[in-house]
């Protein structure tokens, strides 16, 4: 049995993240919101952007990076589109906002999109292409990464970031097929969890400046991600900035802020979401259906020889959050260090283990 992490409760992580937020001033029901995103993250498997965020997030809100009481509203609208203006606050209440704002406007217009700026790091994009499942409706999720770790194909200054995109799209009796990628190999915040953990990373992941395989997660700021797909990555991950951070007037290229190394400036980070409701193109049951057969088919297809099993996007993380409630949530002992630290510092109640 593995050793490295001990487990916690879901409700018992959301309360500790609620105790933290309140601590460094922010109101009750912000606290609520974000941290029940940020334990929905680690419940789906997702904790490069989970609990492991809280202290950077912290840092940030003890050193004026991020606005405490920000008045989040609309600055640009019209029936079906509108750009959300964070001022500062947390990423997760910014892009909550707009996607709450994009579903009722999708309810009326079919289709809609809302931009942002002036938000910060909003935690895994799954979480909100989701959101819109529950209304009957597909959600198509764009953000500009809050680090550039990425340059054009063929140079080397880092003048993108990992850039993610995520679509949800519901089914009937299937798991909703669920999309979460960054527009590199491996997100950021898996070589920030490689590094937490000791481990090294794979190859492929990351080179130096020599071009040369970099796999060693604490040497990260010697290199650069790779793109998927090398040149198509690239430029899919310039197409996401385009449309979460230009479109909305959020930074891009040299504008974007190291959020790892600078708690202190305004971020402008961008976020975009898509949503279209099912029943602007027929009958929300019968695409349902469809989707189900389409699953099945997929699920039962013919395996090359070793494969246990096809997956579909997003069945992977439907299943962890299905074990974790039951077992509770694996939190590396490094993770749970940095959190009795930060409970001793903040003065409130550590997060208990299962």
């Amino acid at each position: 049995m593995s050793t490295d992490f001990v487990r916690v409760g879901h409700d018992e992580l959301r309360a500790f993240i609620v105790r933290a937020f309140e601590a460094e001033g922010l109101p009750p029901s912000d606290a609520l919101k974000v941290a029940t995103l940020m334990a929905e993250a680690d419940l789906q498997g997702s904790d490069g952007h989970g609990v492991i965020r809280l202290a950077p997030y912290i840092k940030r809100v003890q050193q004026g990076g991020i606005n405490k009481t920000p008045n989040i509203r609309v600055i640009h609208e019209r029936a079906a589109s509108a750009v959300v203006h964070g001022d500062n606050g947390m990423g997760h209440l910014v892009v909550s906002h707009a996607v709450d704002l994009a579903i009722a406007k999708a309810k009326e217009a079919g289709v809609a999109w809302v931009g942002c700026r002036y938000s910060n790091h909003a935690g895994p994009a799954s979480l909100y292409a989701r959101k819109p499942l529950e209304h009957n409706m597909l959600g198509l999720y764009f953000a500009v990464g809050n680090a550039n770790h990425l340059p054009p194909w063929g140079g080397m200054d880092m003048l993108l970031s990992t850039n993610p995109i995520a679509a949800g799209v519901p089914a009937g009796d299937e798991p909703p097929v669920v999309l979460d990628m960054a527009t590199t190999v491996a997100a950021y915040g898996k070589v920030k969890v490689k590094a937490k953990r000791g481990e090294m990373m794979p190859e492929g992941w990351m080179i130096d400046r020599q071009g040369k395989p970099l796999t060693d997660p604490k040497r990260a700021d010697e290199g650069f991600l790779l793109p998927i797909g090398e040149h198509k990555g690239y430029g899919l991950a310039l197409m996401v900035g385009l449309l979460a951070g230009t479109l909305s007037g959020a930074a891009m290229g040299r504008d974007v802020i190291d959020f790892n190394a600078d708690f202190k400036s305004t971020t402008n980070t961008g976020q975009a979401i898509l949503v279209i409701d099912l029943s602007a193109f027929g009958d929300p049951a019968d695409f349902k259906s469809r989707v189900d057969t389409l699953v099945r088919d997929i699920r039962d297809s013919a395996k090359l020889p070793g494969v246990d099993r096809i997956w579909l996007p997003g069945e992977q993380s439907h299943g962890k959050r299905q074990r974790y409630v039951q077992q509770g949530i694996p939190v590396p002992h490094a993770v749970m260090k940095d959190l009795a630290a930060l409970s001793a510092q903040l003065k409130i109640a550590p997060l208990p283990t299962l």
